[in-house]
């Protein structure tokens, strides 16, 4: 079986001989990363199962090239597209996009990226010319205005249509009624959009003016100038304050934080509200002045730009000391556009601008959105004017095609255009108005802001819900529940007992060094070497939190004095170092918030830098620690350490903590761990396993020799590090098992229920890491407990991809879980097969995943399922995916109102989306569906009219215009298809009852036209408003003013067609009884069949309510 085969095997020469051919295409992949750990892999001997292996692979596809297997995904659905029918729906516009797309490449060729070599402080040096540094989110300029909106309008066949009939009417032969009846809709209609586009581009335009024109300090020789953000050039060395934007990606050269680093916020970039700590080159920072930049002769070699935003590769040459000085350069250098300056003043050299920036980069360009609803009247308006063409041909045909037949097909298609209305888009736009007014006026949902008009039915459409989790689904505030220390357990309520153990230790240890000063460590060399005895509960509290307070990448920032200033450049801020002006700062919120909890028992950090930790006492005394050894946490470890010395005692201890599953192997053994680890987990805590370890300094010693030997390795340095740490984790003495809980937003398990109850399927893409994701998955209920998680290994070639692809596909009902790496593997040669699995799990995790691959996995739903996608989110890294979604969503939180002002609706809080889906939103959509089809189900009746019209004889020039454009629209209806019914009715029931006075035709029908819309508005309406009874009279005393207005089109002044209008024989009580019979007979039948469909066959909510 798949799954059971070891994630690297060790493979006999035998088979290595007889699968030679596969080895051949790995190894022609050239060297890369971990490429030792990938061939051993690789060599697997495959060929015993490629049976089980029923993707799309066979024996032969190993012996392709890897380009093949890139397009076999995408070819595979091409071919099943192919056809007549592919090219009559979509084949003529792919044709023109290819063509267009093919003509603008060649107009504007895209500039290679390179790697480059920037000098410090030497912009002109630059071999190449780069970007300018200026921010642009505008669709359009002065120029391109007026074009693109047009084309955005005509590119669909309904506006076109439009067009192309108000058009015909300056040809006088083909005239047949005022202009303004075909213009004014039209031209409404564009004065809208175009009004609406406009503001939309200002609002753009000053947004990007404002960040374009912050200034920012630029260091010269001649001191310090002020330069707009936009001017910033590759090579200037720039000088950001804290709290500033930095404005462009830079290498971080030199800080004012003594320690030589600083902190800064990626909220922006990634979506991580945590600080980043970053770390100056050490060779600049050590340089006695400011100026001293501008007196050595050093550059900076960077890779080329590229998209990913957790990796660098650079190095730092400095030419002019013997021997040169090299610096290798990484991501802890960098200082990325678009984030946060959080502490100190940093001064940094610029390597990319403008577009080549890493948040740029990672930045899609915002298209317009066109609602499913839309594009489905749009292909019902391509089948109604075939009808319409066909209906025109056969009325010539029965002509005979005497005299002009053409110009006869081409009125008889301007007659019978009613079938298409051009008050189609009108009423549809005024209609989406209204919704949007609506959610914005919801008291339910305050604070609801609709940005785009034009899209609220697609609310009701979705299927896919896209979720950001940090700020969104999570309000990534870590609070303390539980500290288990195997045989008692201790919770938010019992933390003073924890505080009482504390101060009570170190105030008996303080007492007992007091009175043995000298002999402390012979002492304590003789406890140790004493046979173990049972601890006491409150020393195991003791050494759990010191465990706890020591073992972090946490570092405490105090904030400057207000009213200090710095009188010398760079010189070090007054900070006040009070227990209030304290905070917390790290990578990790779960840190941060282990590091607040042992404040408040009573052992607090109080400072730290590289070398050194601080601790202070419940009674005030200060203790030190030094840093030996840092190892930081990785998702491939789940884990991480520190050794550090006592300096007071000089013990050395390792101290080291991580998830459950990294922990359990390395303890001792116990019999407590894994149950109390599960059940935390089901109480939505994060688990962390903490254990210590006493070293000698023999022990110590040894160990970091063979550390820094296998740290300047020039092969396998991480495998030959990580095998040095794990020989010291080996019976490591379980010290607790902590219990942190993510406070979730408001109500975000019920909403979630009810979205996933409502058929929709929620994918949360994070940035955060693997056990983070899991654990918000199962805390949220996004993931139900009855529901198992499938964690989908780490493949890094497409032969780890094949064989987990089918692990997972053995799988049923069950989540899935999936880091950014592995997830773009499978989609380089398995697209097609992995959209297919994910799509039928209950629920996807994405972890790991950058702000492009967010955007992707949208596409991609798009392009496989055809179903409509929603992206929700609260950070700048989100804009990409909202942009990219059929709907974006919005959420102004913590990480500011980027997200909010790229997104289609803006909401406050992640429950809201309940109530903008399920009411707003299925509401939006029926009543948009049901205005389409009145307004097209009217058009049916009259052209049904003209028919009837012309098969008697009658001359059609009578009804050439008639008011039915004044007719007011209704706002509910029935099906289309009783169109033909109801205008037959209507035509010939007049010529029944109204024989003799069939010269006032133009009155009878459109008078029994009026009032049987408005009688079929009247039995759609199942909830009256006093607006719509005000409608109902208004829409009937349009048309009665319209008799005067209007009445050259009922007669009076053509009597020579043997038509006029006589104001006596329309008040008549013959007239009004006998249009009346004609009403109802035309809409009693219908309103039986729905009676009876409602009571035969109720819909579902009907049967609920019941």
């Amino acid at each position: 079986m798949a799954d059971q085969i070891p994630l690297y095997p060790v493979r006999s020469a035998a088979a290595a001989a007889a699968n030679r051919k596969r080895a051949a295409y790995y190894s022609a992949a050239g060297p890369r990363p971990g490429a030792d750990r990938h061939s051993r892999y690789q060599l697997e001997d495959e060929s015993a199962h490629l049976d089980e292996m029923p993707l799309m692979m066979s024996e032969e596809g190993f012996e392709n090239e890897e380009s093949d297997y890139h397009t076999l995904p995408r070819a595979r659905i091409m071919q099943r597209k192919r056809g007549l029918e592919w090219f009559v729906c979509d084949g003529w516009k792919f044709l023109c996009t290819s063509c267009c797309g093919w003509l603008i490449n060649i107009c504007r060729r895209k500039k290679e990226l390179k790697a480059r070599t920037v000098w410090l402080g030497c912009p002109e040096k630059c071999e190449e010319k780069h970007p300018r540094n200026s921010i642009k989110n505008q669709k359009y300029n002065v120029f391109t205005f007026i074009p693109g909106v047009l084309y955005e309008q005509f590119k669909f066949f309904l506006n076109l249509y439009f067009l192309v009939i108000s058009c015909s009417q300056f040809v006088p032969a083909l005239k047949i009624g005022y202009l303004y009846t075909y213009w004014a809709p039209l031209g409404f209609v564009l004065a809208v959009t175009m009004t609406r586009e406009a503001i939309d581009e200002f609002r753009r335009f000053q947004r990007d003016k404002e960040v374009n024109s912050q200034l920012y300090s630029k260091l010269t020789v001649r001191g310090k100038v002020q330069v707009k953000s936009s001017d910033i050039q590759v090579g200037d060395l720039i000088i950001v304050e804290k709290n500033q934007r930095i404005p462009s990606d830079m290498v971080f050269l030199r800080t004012s934080e003594k320690a030589g680093s600083c902190f800064i916020r990626t909220d922006q970039l990634d979506g991580e509200t945590d600080w980043k700590l970053k770390v100056a080159v050490s060779c600049t920072q050590q340089l006695p002045a400011l100026g001293d930049l501008f007196s050595i002769s050093a550059y900076v070699y960077a890779q080329k730009p590229q998209m990913d935003i957790h990796s660098f590769e650079g190095t730092f040459t400095r030419e002019d000391s013997d021997p040169p000085i090299h610096e290798s350069l990484s991501i802890e250098n960098t200082l990325w556009a678009s984030t946060i300056v959080a502490s100190g003043t940093v001064i940094g050299v610029v390597i990319y601008t403008g577009k080549e920036t890493r948040s740029v980069m990672n930045t899609s360009n915002p298209k317009n959105k066109v609602g499913l609803l839309d594009l489905e009247l749009n292909r019902l308006t391509k089948a109604l004017f075939l009808a319409l063409v066909a209906l025109s041909i056969v009325m010539v045909t029965l002509q005979g095609f005497v005299g002009p037949w053409y110009r006869n097909l081409f009125r008889f298609l301007l007659l019978f255009s009613y079938i298409i209305p051009i008050s189609l888009r009108v009423n549809l736009d005024m209609g989406k108005a209204v919704y949007g007014w609506m959610m914005m006026k919801d008291e339910n949902i305050p604070g609801t802001v609709v940005r785009t008009s034009t899209i609220p039915e697609e609310l009701g459409r979705l299927v896919y819900l896209l979720t950001d989790k940090t700020g969104t689904l999570t309000q990534n505030e870590m609070i303390f529940k539980r500290l288990h220390l195997g045989t008692v357990s201790y919770g938010a309520d019992t933390m003073d007992e924890i505080q009482s153990h504390v101060r009570d230790s170190y105030s008996q240890m303080q007492s007992q060094a007091g009175g043995n000063n000298t002999g402390s460590t012979p002492l304590r060399k003789a406890q140790s070497s004493a046979p173990k005895v049972r601890k006491s509960v409150s020393s195991r509290i003791h050494e759990a939190v010191k465990a706890i307070v020591l073992c972090h990448n946490v570092t405490p920032v105090y904030e400057s004095r207000a009213g200090v200033t710095e009188e010398t450049e760079f010189a070090e801020a007054d900070q006040d170092f009070s227990d209030e002006n304290r905070t917390y700062q790290a990578s990790s919120p779960d840190e941060v918030a282990l590091v607040q909890w042992t404040e408040s028992v009573g052992l607090t950090l109080v400072s730290r830098d590289l070398t050194s930790m601080q601790l202070k006492t419940p009674s005030g005394q200060v203790l030190s620690f030094c840093i030996l050894q840092l190892f930081p946490f990785t998702s491939e470890s789940k884990r991480m350490g520190v050794i550090v010395r006592d300096e007071s005692t000089a013990e050395i201890t390792f101290y080291m903590k991580g998830a459950d599953v990294a922990m359990s192997p390395i303890v001792q053994y116990n019999d407590w761990l894994e149950e109390e680890c599960g059940n935390m987990a089901r109480e939505g805590l994060r688990t962390l396993v903490v254990a210590k370890k006493a070293l000698t300094e023999e022990q110590y010693q040894d160990f970091e020799s063979r550390y820094t030997q296998a740290k300047l390795s020039m092969h396998d340095r991480s495998l030959k590090v990580a095998a040095v740490v794990e020989s010291l984790e080996r019976e490591m003495e379980l010290l607790c098992l902590t219990g942190v809980e993510d406070q979730l937003q408001a109500d975000v398990r019920p909403t979630l229920e009810m979205l996933r109850n409502a058929g929709i399927k929620i994918w949360m893409l994070t940035g955060d890491k693997l056990e983070t994701a899991t654990c918000i998955a199962k805390s949220s209920h996004l993931v139900s407990r009855t529901q198992d998680i499938h964690i989908f290994r780490q493949v890094t070639s497409r032969g780890e991809a094949h064989l987990e692809l089918n692990a997972f596909r053995r799988k049923h009902d069950c989540a899935l879980v999936i880091s950014g790496d592995s997830l773009e593997v499978c989609l380089k040669y398995y697209e097609h097969e992995f959209v297919e699995l994910a799509c039928q799990c209950p629920a996807v995790v994405c972890c790991r995943c950058s702000p492009t691959q967010k955007a992707r996995i949208v596409t991609l739903l798009q392009q496989h399922t055809g179903r409509r996608t929603c992206a929700i989110g609260d950070g700048g890294n989100d804009v990409s995916m909202i942009q990219a979604a059929d709907c974006g969503i919005g959420i102004e939180g913590k990480e500011g109102k980027q997200a909010s002002l790229a997104a289609d609706f803006s909401i406050t809080q992640f429950r809201h989306i309940g109530r903008l889906l399920m009411v707003h939103g299925r509401n939006s959509y029926k009543r948009s569906a049901a205005l389409g089809q009145f307004v097209m189900h009217r058009g049916l009746i009259i052209s049904t009219m003209q028919v009837c019209h012309h098969i008697h004889h009658v001359p059609s020039v009578l009804l050439s215009a008639g008011p039915g454009r004044e007719a007011r629209d209704g706002d509910a209806l029935p099906g289309a298809v009783q169109g033909p019914h109801q205008g037959g009715i209507l035509m010939y029931g007049a010529l029944v009852l109204f024989e003799s006075e069939f010269v006032h035709v133009v009155a009878i029908s459109f008078t029994a036209l009026i009032l049987t819309e408005l009688l079929m508005v009247a039995l759609t309406v199942r909830t009256w408003h006093w607006l719509m009874v005000v409608a109902e009279f208004l829409s009937l005393g349009c048309y009665v003013s319209s008799l005067a207005f209007l009445n050259e089109y009922f007669g009076i002044g053509r009597v020579s067609f043997g038509a006029f209008l006589d104001v006596a024989f329309i008040t008549t009580v013959t007239f009004l009884w006998k249009v009346s019979a004609i009403t109802v007979v035309s809409c009693l039948p219908l309103y039986v069949l729905k009676y009876l469909r409602r009571k035969l066959s109720p819909p579902s909510y009907c049967k609920l309510a019941s």
